[in-house]
């Protein structure tokens, strides 16, 4: 049930009424490892407008389980008045972290992070129970190897081909909650993607307009190898070499989320090290949630003297691939077909690539660590609509989760679950053809949820496959 916003003060406070400053009545319940910083606690005023955008907020209509609620949690915390164990964990853990909230406040309260510098405290200094650890620790033991993912995507394969038959079937079913979405996840297996590599280099088609590299990811690699095949080649057939480092590594992304600062920050120096010697005009990434991480390494490591120019600089190459093939399409490029913009031309420009029509209706749903973390919209509905016949069609309630959040739908099935069964069905009302989105875990929990209704068959696809086979006329896959 949705609640109307509290456009005034603080529960408790008239509004207009002036706020008193609590003291500090003991010492703060956080670490000293970046705690939260008064400043971006003060900075919110409890106007309520993240309220309507706050997935928990939405289910719930619980205060502290909203963003101000949280901020004033963490605000109690830090002037010593509550620990951090129970209900401060609690709702902290109910957060998806979505950043749908700094996408809506107008006093711009960098709730992203406040949730940054507070998970890790939970993490620290929050003894979780035995099952609980067991589960998480298990999460991150497997999704951030590649060879690990790879050995366990050989008893996936052969999962799926028996998981119809009805006595495998029953027992699926007695499974506990967490194992339960575990298993109504598990991605599409199969060997020959799951052990696939890409070309260490895809030489651009025609005059080179940039030369980028492309972080493979793991999740990613494994299971939507595809999708990293369609990326390497609308990014050759628009103009890019593409180099694939080999040995590249885990970004850090799922565990800058999930607070376990410590081995994120690791592999951010590492990724930092492997791709900042390449000689590229970008970085680039096709999943939501490990582009809003490399984009933050700079902020991450900016208290670290070895790491915090590199960092910074790397960042700043960063770009999702959508960003790429927007700027692409909007220099100018000569008469002879190189790029033009150093010279002062305006001439020209847009796709290079001919595109073959793709008919049906498109809906587009807005990752969030795309959408509100990074800020990208408009760039992939502007690729999209390159496509010639396409009708490209928006989802109601575009800025709520679709309950994904990295491993939140395993953490928290109830409520992703909840999460994905609304957006399901907001995407049901568009009635689309095809169904893209630019992160696997969005494409893994629509898939759990959208099939009622008469739309199994609908394809649920990143926007790049889309494009990739616009540009070779082949036919739009099912994933």
């Amino acid at each position: 049930m949705t609640s109307t916003p509290d456009h005034g003060a603080t529960e408790g406070t008239p509004t207009g009424a002036t706020e008193t400053k609590i003291p500090q009545q003991a010492p703060s319940a956080f670490d000293t490892i970046h705690p939260p910083e008064r400043e971006l606690l003060d900075d919110c005023v409890h106007c309520g407008f993240c309220l309507p955008t706050c997935p928990t907020y939405v289910l719930w209509g619980e205060e502290m389980d909203s963003p101000r609620g949280r901020i004033l949690l963490m605000d109690l915390a830090e002037k010593g008045d509550i620990s951090l164990d129970g209900p401060f964990t609690e709702h902290l853990d109910n957060c998806l972290g979505c950043m749908a909230c700094v996408t809506a406040c107008p006093s711009g309260v960098q709730y992203d992070k406040l949730l940054e510098s507070v998970r890790p405290q939970i993490e620290r200094n929050v003894q979780r129970g035995r099952a609980d650890k067991l589960f998480r620790d298990a999460i991150f033991a497997l999704f951030p190897y590649k060879r690990r993912l790879r050995a366990a995507a050989l008893p996936g394969a052969l999962y799926q081909k028996l998981r119809t038959v009805p006595a495998i079937r029953k027992l699926a079913e007695k499974l506990p909650g967490r194992f339960a979405a575990m298993e109504s996840l598990l991605p599409p297996v199969t060997i020959r993607e799951a052990f696939a590599t890409l070309p260490v280099y895809t030489p651009a088609v025609g005059t080179r307009r940039g030369r980028v590299a492309l972080l493979t990811g793991c999740v990613q690699d494994v299971f939507f190898h595809r999708v990293n095949e369609a990326t390497a080649r609308v990014l050759s057939a628009e103009g890019c070499d593409v180099l694939v480092p080999r040995d590249q590594q885990c970004c850090g992304a799922l565990e800058v989320h999930a607070g376990r600062a410590e081995s994120a920050l690791d592999r951010a120096r590492r990724t930092i090290a492997r791709f900042e010697t390449l000689d590229v005009d970008a970085v680039v990434t096709n999943v939501a949630g490990c582009g809003s991480s490399m984009k933050d390494y700079g902020h991450l490591l900016a208290d670290d003297p070895e790491w915090a120019e590199r960092a910074a600089a790397f960042s700043a190459r960063c770009k999702d691939v959508h960003e790429v093939l927007a700027d692409l399409y909007s220099r100018p490029e000569a008469e002879d077909g190189t790029d033009a913009r150093s010279a002062g031309a305006a001439l020209g420009g847009g796709p290079r690539a001919p595109r073959t029509p793709v008919t049906g209706r498109v809906a587009y749903h807005d990752a969030c660590h795309l959408g509100h973390a990074q800020g990208v919209r408009s760039q992939p509905r502007e690729v999209l609509r390159t496509i010639p016949e396409m009708e490209l069609v928006d989802i109601a309630e575009a800025s709520l989760c679709c309950g994904s959040a990295g491993i939140y739908n395993m953490i928290k099935p109830d409520a992703a679950g909840d999460l994905g069964e609304r957006k399901a069905q907001k995407i049901r009302d568009a009635r689309p053809d095809v169904v893209v989105t630019a992160n696997p875990g969005c494409l893994l929990q629509i898939a759990k949820y959208l099939p009622d209704g008469g739309f199994a068959d609908v394809p649920l696809l990143h926007p790049v496959q889309l494009l990739d086979a616009s540009i070779r006329g082949a036919e739009v896959p099912h994933r």
